[in-house]
Parts: C-alpha cells; sequence; structure tokens
C-alpha cells in the first residue's frame, strides 16, 4: 500500500471521529499536490488571516494578495504531473490507468477537490456545471442538484458570463480572475473567478476558483467613492472661491448705492433686489463649501434646544398649514460644540426635505436626546466611536426612499425632485455640515413609511455662555462712525474688490494705500516715509500669497496687525499657524459693514494710542 493509500486507509478507519477523518482527508489532499502548490496555498491562506487584522484602509492590498495566491494556487493542483508522481498511482503503473474520466463520470478526485481550502467546480464552455466542492456549494448558496448552468447563478459585469466562458473555452483569458455579481436573494455577493482548461478526450472542460471579492468591493466602492467626493469637493471649493470675489463686489458697490438713496428713492427697491439675490447666491456658496468642508466653522457651546427654538416660526412657514411640526427635546440635553448658523442649516434642510417628500399633509418630527455608546457602532461604512452624543432625529410620514436610492442620498446633485425643483445640495450640504462639525449622520427609510436621519454630534460638558445685550446703536450704518481711523495697506488682486473695499475703508476717513500683488506691496514698503497702521491683504494671489509678503515684510516692520480676507475657508486657505494666530480672519463675501467694523475693531485693539487722541473724528 502506498503513503497515499494508507493515509486514505488510516481516515476511513476512524470516519467516527470527524476531526481525526478532516485531517486525514486534508493531510491526503496536501499529499497528492506539489510542494509548490502547498506552498501557495499556505501563504495564501496566511495572508488571508493577515488581512482581517489589518485596518480598514490597509486590507485592500492584503485581500488582492491572498486571492491571487488562492488562484494560482488551486491552478497549480491542476498542472499536469510526471509519470511517477501521477495522483493515485506509482512510477510503474499502467500508463491506462491514468486516463481521465468522462466530463459527466464520478471523478477519482472527488474527495480532493472537496477538500481543497477555496472553492472549485469544473463546467462545460456552455455554463453546465458538472462538479462543485463544499465551499462552491456554500459560495455559491445553491446545492447543485441536478442540472445547474453558472450563467444562471452569476452575472458578469460589463460582458455576457456566456460570452467569458466561451473566450476561456478557445485559450482566451485564462488564468485572469473576472468580477461577477452573484445572483442572491440574500444580500449581494460579489466573486472573483479564474479559469483553466483541462481537456478530457475530445471535450473541453473548464475549472473554476471562485473567490469571495465581497469585501474587496466594498473597499474598492469606499475607495473610488472617497477619491470622487473629494474631486468634487476640490471642484466646489475653487468654483466657490471665484464665486466669492464676484459676489463680494456685487455685494459691496450694492451697500455703497444703498448709502446715497433712502427708501423714497425710486432706485431703492432695486438695489434691494440685488443685494436680496446677492445674499442668496452667497447661500448658495456656503452650501457648496458645506458639502467639500472648506466652510468657516465658528463652533461655540450650544444648548440645541434653544437654537432648534429659535427657527420654529421659520420653520412652520417653511412647512405650510398642512404639515404638523412637532418638537421633542430631552429635558435634561448635553450642551455640543457647534456653528449655530451651520446646525440652523442642516435642520432647515432636513425640515425642507422632509416636507418635499410629504408633498400634502403630513407630520415632520424634531427629536434631541441625550445618547451614550458603551461600544463604538458600524453603520454605512462609518465607524461611530463611543462616547456620549446628542442625538438629533427628523422624520417624517412621506412616501420613503427606495433602497436603491437610500445609499445616494448625500450624494452632492443627487436628487429625487423633478428637473427645475432641486439642486440636490440640500442633503449633501448637511452631510459635510455635520462631519466637519465631527458628527454622523444616517437614513432610515422604507418606502410607503416616511423617513428619519440621525445625527450625532458629541457631547461636551461645557455650559452655553449667557447671552449678551447688544450696545444700543450698533447696526444699520453705525459702521461708518469709526471711534478710530488709520493708514491701511490693501492688498488685493481683484480689481472690483479691491475698488469696493478701498471706496469703503475712504468712507470711514482712513487713508488707503492699494497694491495689486504682495511683490507690489513690498516695493511701497521698501519706501521708509511709507507708514501702515494695518495690513489688509488677500491669501491666495498670483505670485506672492498674503502670508508670504507680509512675513516678508514684518522682517523690516515688525508688529503690524493684519487682517487676511479670503473667498476659501481659513482652515484650507493656506495661512500657517503662526500667521493664523496674529492675525484677523474675514471670509468673503463679507457687507461694507462688516469690513469696516472688523478694521476699525483691529486698529483699535492693535493701536490704544489712537484711542487717546493719535488719530479720531474728535480732534
Amino acid at each position: 500500500m502506498s503513503g497515499l493509500a494508507g493515509a486514505e486507509h488510516g481516515a476511513g478507519a476512524s470516519n467516527g471521529a470527524g476531526q481525526g477523518a478532516g485531517a486525514g482527508r486534508l493531510a491526503a489532499a496536501l499529499g497528492r499536490i506539489g510542494p509548490h502548490a502547498q506552498g501557495l496555498l499556505w501563504v495564501a491562506l496566511g495572508a488571508l488571516f493577515a488581512a482581517f487584522l489589518l485596518p480598514p484602509a490597509a486590507r485592500l492590498p492584503a485581500l488582492g494578495l491572498a486571492f491571487a495566491l488562492a488562484s494560482l494556487a488551486a491552478l497549480a493542483c491542476l498542472a499536469p504531473r510526471a509519470p511517477d508522481a501521477a495522483i493515485g498511482g506509482t512510477a510503474g503503473a499502467d500508463p491506462q490507468d491514468r486516463r481521465a474520466p468522462a466530463p459527466d463520470s464520478p471523478s477519482a478526485d472527488a474527495p480532493f477537490l472537496e477538500s481543497l481550502p477555496v472553492a472549485f467546480l469544473r463546467l462545460r464552455p456552455d455554463g453546465h456545471v458538472l462538479s462543485a466542492n463544499m465551499h462552491a456549494r456554500r459560495l455559491l448558496a445553491h446545492s447543485m442538484n441536478g442540472e445547474v448552468n453558472l450563467v444562471s447563478l452569476l452575472e458578469g459585469l460589463g460582458r455576457p458570463l456566456r460570452d467569458w466562458l466561451s473566450d476561456a473555452a478557445e485559450g482566451r483569458g485564462l488564468r485572469r480572475g473576472e468580477l461577477v455579481r452573484a445572483r442572491r436573494g440574500d444580500r449581494e455577493r460579489w466573486l472573483q473567478i479564474t479559469l483553466e482548461r483541462e481537456h478530457s478526450g475530445e471535450d473541453v472542460v473548464l475549472c473554476a476558483v471562485l473567490l469571495d471579492a465581497t469585501e474587496l468591493r466594498s473597499l474598492q466602492a469606499q475607495f473610488t467613492q472617497g477619491q470622487k467626493m473629494q474631486a468634487i469637493g476640490q471642484l466646489a471649493g475653487g468654483v466657490a472661491h471665484d464665486f466669492n470675489n464676484l459676489l463680494t463686489a456685487i455685494s459691496g458697490h450694492c451697500d455703497l448705492l444703498l448709502l446715497r438713496r433712502d427708501e423714497g428713492d425710486p432706485d431703492f427697491a432695486d438695489l434691494q433686489q440685488i443685494h436680496q439675490n446677492a445674499n442668496r447666491a452667497a447661500s448658495l456658496v456656503s452650501q457648496l463649501l458645506a458639502f467639500s468642508r472648506k466652510q468657516t466653522l465658528r463652533p461655540r457651546i450650544l444648548d440645541l434646544r434653544e437654537t432648534i427654538s429659535d427657527l420654529t416660526h421659520l420653520l412652520q412657514r417653511l412647512t405650510g398649514e398642512r404639515v404638523r411640526l412637532t418638537f421633542l427635546h430631552d429635558h435634561d440635553l448635553a450642551p455640543v460644540r457647534a456653528d449655530p448658523r451651520q446646525i440652523e442649516q442642516v435642520i432647515m434642510n432636513l425640515v425642507v426635505n422632509a416636507r418635499d417628500a410629504i408633498g400634502g399633509a403630513g407630520d415632520i418630527r424634531i427629536e434631541t436626546r441625550n445618547l451614550v455608546l458603551e461600544g463604538q457602532i458600524e453603520r454605512d461604512r462609518a465607524v461611530v466611536p463611543a462616547g456620549s452624543y446628542v442625538q438629533v432625529t427628523g422624520a417624517d410620514t412621506g412616501c420613503g426612499i427606495p433602497p436603491e436610492r437610500l445609499a445616494k442620498v448625500f450624494e452632492p446633485f443627487f436628487t429625487t425632485k423633478r428637473h427645475g425643483e432641486g439642486t440636490g445640495l440640500g442633503l449633501s450640504t448637511a452631510y459635510g455640515i455635520v462631519k466637519q462639525s465631527g458628527g454622523f449622520i444616517f437614513a432610515d427609510s422604507r418606502p410607503g413609511e416616511g423617513s428619519a436621519f440621525h445625527i450625532y454630534l458629541p457631547a461636551t460638558r461645557a455650559l452655553p455662555p449667557r447671552p449678551r445685550v447688544a450696545p444700543p446703536g450698533v447696526g444699520g450704518k453705525a459702521g461708518l462712525t469709526p471711534r478710530v481711523t488709520g493708514r491701511i495697506l490693501l492688498v488685493e488682486d481683484e480689481a472690483p474688490v479691491r475698488a469696493f473695499a478701498a471706496r469703503a475703508l475712504r468712507l470711514c476717513g482712513h487713508e488707503v494705500l492699494e497694491a495689486d500683488s504682495g511683490e507690489r506691496a513690498l516695493e511701497l514698503l521698501a519706501d521708509p516715509e511709507v507708514m501702515a497702521d494695518l495690513f489688509v491683504t488677500d491669501v491666495v494671489m498670483p505670485g506672492l500669497g498674503g502670508p508670504e509678503w507680509v512675513r516678508a515684510a514684518r522682517r523690516t516692520r515688525p508688529g503690524i496687525p493684519v487682517i487676511f480676507i479670503s473667498g476659501y475657508a481659513e482652515e484650507s486657505a493656506g495661512i500657517p499657524d503662526e500667521d493664523r494666530q496674529e492675525a484677523d480672519f474675514l471670509p468673503k463675501p463679507f457687507s461694507l459693514l462688516a469690513l469696516t467694523e472688523r478694521v476699525a475693531a483691529r486698529l483699535a485693539a492693535a493701536c490704544p494710542d489712537m484711542q487717546a487722541g493719535r488719530k479720531t473724528d474728535a480732534d
């Protein structure tokens, strides 16, 4: 009896003990394949085990390596063997005893194939399955009893599976993995299939190795989605920057015109319309920046009950009389740290989206409650760490969202509304704001049962500040009555923005020096007789940017305060931390009042001697 027969005999003798029989069959299977295939199999299993110990970001290459090694190992098992190493025989065995069985006859290799650690099956070029081992049956969720065609179980991507099998039978596309989708009712499963030809007499039989590529496909989808979102975010941020420059010039010059007209002027109403539409456009740009997560947030400690309460009247006007809007709050709600304006934007977007989903009479519920997660939760490719959160839920009784669309609701420009009725930025804006605030947002919905959006914001122990009462006289044109004036160096490459800002500052009594680039600003400051009390500069300009020329100027003129202005968010404008700590930031588009008040406050803080009478309107 050969060593292989002895191993098989020993396994059969201990058939009553399942573990002993399994070990015997595995030992027999490993004895039937060559050392190279054995090595590949063990390395593939090690790589597969290591892949699941790695973090998700590093899992993709490890899984790809494991799949490739397993495919090569399985194909190596099918490689022709020398006569003295033929399966089931000896060097002196009759060659007639090693003839391949007919395709439909029971194979002598069935026990060996059944013990392979990978899913393996044999099939005809038309897809008819001849045999399949245990792993293949489990992977395909099919018993393989009776006539089974692989084409009915799998779906090719980009080309029919039948065409690929025909090409493989003719020797094309062998040993190259193809990704297919398994038609299973319980959940979506992706498989990677590698084919090899096996000649059985005059017939061609295909050998297929099947690997579960669901995890690999999921990682690929996450990587692709991340790249797409990053590309669109960069595009949105660039468009928002250019658009903010235009809006600054439009709204700024409109403010200058409004200064010279009162409500009785025939042009006053037209100018107000221009101003209002400029503000609406600025709101749209803010949504683009929120989606790209490049907006400037001004977070503070909030009580969400007060924030939502301030919105109640506006939300009721948005929903109309046929929709009932209710609010439920935890009586001891924890505070959060967020930008109140952006949180208001999120709530408004959710309510407007719910109103459109209802399309008539219905209910919208806004609920806040404390939530403590004892352990992390994984959902929708996101991991929510353990900790204390404030959960905000916006639920409606609308039409619901089909499952195939639910995964896309946070994508930019995706909308289920008719053409012209929606921008597709509402939910993506909410997603961007929540993520930039350090939170998470998820959606639950069933067609005909409504939808619910759940927001998780990290809770904080700090207490919200008490509201301060504004001093009398603040507002209107108060910013045009400066407490202090000075000499200002204004550096801006966009001529319309520079013209508006210079006129606004001169109206307040400031002396303004203008430069269209950082290089020109340094040329002006090279003259020792040119003095400046404040730098107001754009951040991103051709040539020297704002931080670069300011750093060069401060080598000879230290201590001069700076106000950076930019259409980008402060975090993404490229301002170094050391420069950001010693400067103010004014985002575009800014109004005439915002500019003049910021300049007056900066001069007053940096030059207290001016308040003593160095240069004031009182002198």
